[in-house]
């Protein structure tokens, strides 16, 4: 089998052995943060585990610290979560979401890569691909794997977290729609606009109009016109919490961009200090 590392369409996700594949569900609803279960209880990927975003691949209990709306989990949570769902290293780790891994499924995707694991992907589409590829679901929980020992430590050069030097790690690049960065609105966080000198790509872009990620070649393009000289490794990629970043991380990777970086407490944690500057306006 050859393991995937970006994206996988439900056709090759559909070909895998059980015993090769760790599918994770990760639909997730801001305004409904139980909805994504519900949704998963009802129907989803034969044998796919389920992870929230506000209790596996966040600790909220960490607001508090300036870290944003979705702080990081610590390294020992996170090991536990994969410790539960039976992963061992080797094993192909697929996420999806409801439409184009948008949300948590991109968050997983980053997570694991910060933990040195690769084999992890994201289903393109997401489960709205997998059904409109003719493809069955189940429901209730799955039976799930026998739990494993697991000890992952995060890669401390891929997150970035230290506000104060944040302008100076790189190109930030804002993955928010272009209303929020710009301050027309802000529906979630306490002040309106974004960190000064960053651009801004909204990751809604990334998709086509059947929510499936551009080509690879389309996706070059635009990060390439909108970076200009900027070396792919000297972006650092934000939103407002650090979920939707991750979205713009790996269609850049994807598009054979590699080396970009997360400010993981994003627009959330920036602006947990009223001291600090905000721009407004297209720049």
């Amino acid at each position: 089998m050859s393991l995937q590392t970006t994206l996988i369409d439900a056709t090759t996700l559909a070909t895998l052995p059980p015993s090769d594949v760790l599918i994770v569900d990760c639909r997730f609803d801001l305004a409904d943060p139980d909805k994504g279960h519900r949704d998963y209880m009802e129907g989803h990927i034969p044998g796919a585990v389920f992870a929230s975003l506000d209790r596996d691949l966040s600790d909220l209990s960490r607001q508090s610290e300036g870290l944003g709306r979705h702080p990081l989990p610590l390294e020992s949570a996170l090991s536990a979560v994969l410790a539960r769902w039976g992963w061992h290293a080797g094993l192909q780790v697929v996420s999806y979401d409801a439409n184009g891994g948008a949300l948590a499924a991109a968050r997983l995707w980053w997570l694991l890569r910060l933990a040195g694991v690769q084999h992890v992907a994201v289903l393109d589409g997401g489960y709205a691909a997998w059904l409109s590829d003719g493809h069955s679901a189940e429901q209730g929980e799955a039976a799930g794997r026998t739990p494993t020992q697991v000890s992952l430590r995060y890669n401390a050069d891929e997150v970035l977290i230290d506000h104060d030097k944040i302008r100076l790690a790189g190109q930030l690049l804002d993955a928010r729609a272009a209303p929020r960065y710009r301050g027309d609105v802000e529906p979630l966080d306490r002040a309106a606009g974004h960190v000064p000198g960053a651009l801004n790509r909204p990751f809604a872009d990334n998709l086509d109009s059947q929510g499936r990620f551009k080509s690879a070649t389309q996706l070059h393009e635009e990060f390439s016109k909108i970076l200009g000289a900027t070396e792919s490794s000297q972006v650092v990629h934000m939103c407002g919490s650090g979920v939707t970043a991750c979205h713009n991380l790996l269609a850049m990777e994807h598009a054979g961009l590699h080396g970009s970086r997360l400010y993981a407490p994003s627009w959330s944690g920036w602006v947990s200090d009223p001291m600090r500057p905000i721009a407004t306006g297209e720049s």
